[in-house]
Formats: structure tokens, sequence, C-alpha cells
């Protein structure tokens, strides 16, 4: 039987819980002995080893049915379970548990699209549904309707959803555009929020909210209760799309290019949320650091400069587009433009100007909703499989994106590491990805990338910058960082836990929520 044993279980009690979930969801579903599938469910890309992540086992329900009867056992052995949808989001962990010898639940085989509405422009999926699938599904019915998809094509909108995720398209604020869940809690109860509370309601999927309040944010990056079905709204195809790229050739335009957005950005000018990547980012992906510099530490300014002039990108390089009418997208575009060539030495690109260029295709594929890996590419900079993501968030001033980015930059330095990171604008919010990247393969790099990591996230806290989302690993160490008030918010998802799942056994420690009986005192 299994190995590993969840702790404070022995392995017999666990391995009676595994046999019962065998006899549930049947025996080819349950993974225990075989740990060639259950090395699949490791965090492939930390900078902590395989072990720490490990799960015990992984069962894979078909249903809510199965997943009810899961919870019961779990609920009656005290087993902790790791839910997942797709699994895919690998530079925040991807499907490993928080904690070696969990049961991944591992919700793959729920991939049922079970509705899409042409006319009101919406879909209905359960987790295991991916981009590619949504897309192609679109595709093969001949529907007009745009999905949104994150980078990764093989992600899905119920689990990137859930995880604070965003797209390229105008439906990029991937919360604001879910609408309506099914929700199985720890207990085996199932809540539908919004309108699908009543029975005969045909506005599950149109409008958010119901009577009393609106819980459908509890569900997400939380530990409360496992998302079964969601509803979420997709863009009509428009009449006209125009996507462009804007290169600039020194660093510190990242202060005026913030603030010319900012006043656009607050009249949805450009519409999608604008992308502003990195020399190295965009390098990355049809490139390698060794072409360039062999040595130690941060490539030098004189092979930026070569990267440049080879790709014929900028230290900084902005993608964002218009969709509608073309004379109304030229019309908007016009202003925007007038304010971007105030700055020296920018080049502007359109649709046909970087023939070939898989950079500008991917970028422009995923503002069109078209999902695709390119972006994967980058884990070529360096080799060796090491990837993780610090995404702190600020507000969109020039001064302010100047400060967040030298402070990752020159603390990357610091550590070895070159600076691949990129911002995304919104309405009123920055957000930074630094996509850390290191050869997992050596000790030495991959210690360094988790005390880079915990440092950051030291030095932003200091300076009231806080992440939106984090790495297992880091969840504890981000958690507490949002301590106004002694951890008021930290306490009061304590007492929700406590509240909704009172044996822990739901994804015990996730976003640094844990049970009572697995608390620390802080």
């Amino acid at each position: 039987m299994a190995n590993l044993v969840p702790e404070g279980l022995t392995a017999d009690v666990f391995n009676q819980a595994v046999a019962e979930m065998r006899a549930v969801v049947g025996k080819q579903w349950v993974f225990a002995e075989d740990q060639a599938a259950l090395r699949s469910y490791r965090a492939a890309y930390g900078a902590t080893p395989d072990e720490a992540h490990l799960p015990s086992a992984a069962v894979a329900p078909d249903g809510v049915e199965e997943i009810q009867a899961i919870l019961k056992i779990a609920n009656d052995y005290r087993v902790p379970l790791w839910t997942i949808s797709t699994g895919r989001n690998f530079a925040y962990g991807g499907p490993a548990p928080r904690k070696a010898g969990y049961v991944v639940l591992d919700l793959k085989r729920m991939n049922r699209i079970i509705e899409v509405n042409e006319e009101l422009a919406y879909a209905l999926v359960e987790p295991g549904v991916s981009y590619f699938q949504l897309y192609e599904h679109l595709q093969k019915t001949g529907s007009k309707l745009w999905i949104d998809p994150a980078a990764p094509g093989w992600g899905g909108p119920l689990g990137n959803t859930l995880d604070h995720g965003g797209g390229y398209t105008p439906y990029g604020a991937h919360m604001l555009m879910q609408c309506g869940m099914e929700v199985i809690l720890a207990d085996g109860t199932v809540v539908r929020t919004g309108q699908g509370a009543l029975p005969n309601s045909d506005n599950w999927q149109t409008v958010p909210y119901n009577f009393g309040p609106y819980v459908d944010g509890l569900f997400t990056q939380s530990n409360y209760g496992i998302v079964t079905k969601m509803g979420f709204w997709l863009m009509p195809e428009p009449p006209g799309f125009m996507p462009f790229m804007v290169t600039f050739p020194k660093q510190d335009q990242l202060h005026d290019l913030v603030e010319i957005l900012r006043p656009f950005k607050l009249n949805l000018i450009p519409h999608n949320g604008a992308i502003m990547a990195d020399l190295i980012w965009e390098a990355s992906t049809k490139a390698t650091r060794r072409q360039y510099y062999s040595g130690k530490g941060p490539i030098p300014p004189s092979a930026r400069r070569k990267i440049a002039e080879d790709h014929q990108i900028g230290e900084w390089n902005l993608y964002a587009a218009f969709y509608g009418p073309e004379p109304l997208n030229k019309l908007q575009w016009e202003p925007l433009e007038a304010a971007l060539r105030t700055l020296p030495g920018i080049e502007i690109y359109y649709e046909g100007d970087r023939k070939g260029d898989p950079t500008w295709d991917y970028r422009r594929d995923l503002m069109r909703g078209i999902p695709n890996m390119t972006e994967f590419s980058l884990m070529n900079w360096i080799g060796g499989g090491g990837h993780i993501n610090f995404s702190p968030i600020c507000t969109p001033y020039g001064a302010e994106a100047m400060k967040s980015w030298a402070m990752i930059r020159d603390r990357a330095n610091e550590f070895g590491f070159d600076y691949i990171g990129e911002f995304a604008i919104g309405w009123r919010e920055l957000i930074q990805v630094l996509m850390l990247m290191f050869d997992r393969t050596d000790a030495s790099q991959r210690d360094a990338a988790y005390n880079l990591f915990n440092t950051l996230i030291e030095d932003f806290a200091k300076e009231g910058y806080g992440e939106y989302r984090t790495h297992l690993d880091f969840m504890d160490q981000v958690a507490q960082t949002y301590d106004w008030n002694d951890h008021a918010l930290l306490s009061l998802q304590e007492r929700l836990k406590d509240g909704l799942d009172p044996n822990g056994i739901l994804s015990p420690g996730k976003q640094g929520i844990w049970p009572e009986h697995m608390r620390e005192p802080r």
C-alpha cells in the first residue's frame, strides 16, 4: 500500500481510507502505490526538493456525488485533501499539495462544457476544462464568442479565476467576469451562488449577485469549499481588432510610459490590459542567455544592447489592442499614439510589421483570445527547470513603477539573477511579475532563489506592497505580511475556516489559512 501517509495518521488507518476511496471512484482513479504517477503531482519548478510537496495519494472523482462520498471518508479519517482543477500553474506550485502527505483531489475528469450561450455570451464549465478545450469547442461549433486565456493555454478558466488570475483581452479581469458557482462544502452540502440559489432561475450566469451577501469571493484563493461548476462571461467577436507594440530604448522610460498610460486606462484606452515587458522577458522566448553572456551575475549593458538590436526590441515593450469598428479604433488610438511619440527613440509596430516574430505572434494571439504555450519558451533562457513568480501590486504612478521595479532588479542582481519581468496595468492597479528563473539542478541556485524570494517578501511588505498570489512555499510568509490590526484579516479567515471545515480536511494551509489543529501561534 502507500509508503507516505498524512501527518497524524497510521498506515493502517490511511490504507483503509484509500480502500474506501477506491470503492467510490474505481481503483484506476486512485493513485497510491504508483510512485511515477504521484511524482506528476510534484512542484516541478520550485526551489525546494520534490519531497517537500509529494502527496501520499491522489484521487480523481467524476461528479458531485463522488466528491461528497470522498469528503465523508476524509472527515471520518481526518485525511487532508488538496484540491486541483487542471493543476498547470507551475510558477506558483502547479498540482503539488501544501505539505507532503496530503491526498490530491484531482478534478481533471470533471471536464464538461455544460453550456455556451451564444446570445448572452457566457459559458458554464467544470474544473477540468482547459482553455484549449473551450477554444476548440467554440471553433467547432462556429461560435462568434472569444475566450480570455491566461498565457499557458493548458490551464483552465475555473482554476485561473479562483487564483485571481487574468488575461489579455478586454475581459481580462477574470474575477469580474465570473458569474455563478456551484460549491461543495466540507460536510458535503452543495451550494449555488448568485441567482443559482433560486431553483427556477435562468439568470445564474447573467447576474452575479442575489439577495443577501455576495459570497463568491470567499471561494477564491481559499480552502472553504470545492468549486465544481463556474459560469463566466465571454466576449462577442468585435468587428475590428487593432493590436500594437511599442518599444522603448531606455529603462527609465518606464516612468513616463506609466504616467502616459494612467489617464488613458481610467477611460478604458486601450481596451485591454496593457502589458509592459522587459528586454529579457521578450528575448527569452527566442534566445538563450548563453548566446549573449556566459558569465555569472546579471548580463552587462553591452549584451543588453546586442539583444535589443538582434531582436528589434526595447528595454521595455508595450503590448495592447483596440477592439471595435476600425474607424473608432483609429480615432481612439490617435491621442494615445501622440502621447507616446513624445518619448524619444520609440518604435511602433502594427499587424504585419513583425512577420516571423514568435513573441509578437503569441502576444497578438492572447489579445484575440487564442490560447497557446509560447510563453513557456522563457524556460530556455537559463535551463534547468527552475521557475517561480513574485507578483506584487502597486499604484499606477511612474515613480511607484520605477521604485518597485528597481527594488526587484537590485535584489535579483544582488543574488546573482537577471531581472526578467513585466507589468500589467489595469484600471487603477499595476501588477508586476518577476519571472525568477534558475537551474533547479544546481543546489546553490535553488537556495539563492529561495532566499531572494523571502527577502523580496520582506522588502515589499515594509513599503506597503502586497503580493496578489504566491508559490506554495511562501504562502505563510505572504499571509503574515497582511498584518494590520494584529492580523485581523487572517483571524477572520481562520474563523471562517473553523466554521465551514471544522475537521480541517480541505487544502490545509492554502493561502496561509490553517485549520485550528494545525495552526501555529503568531
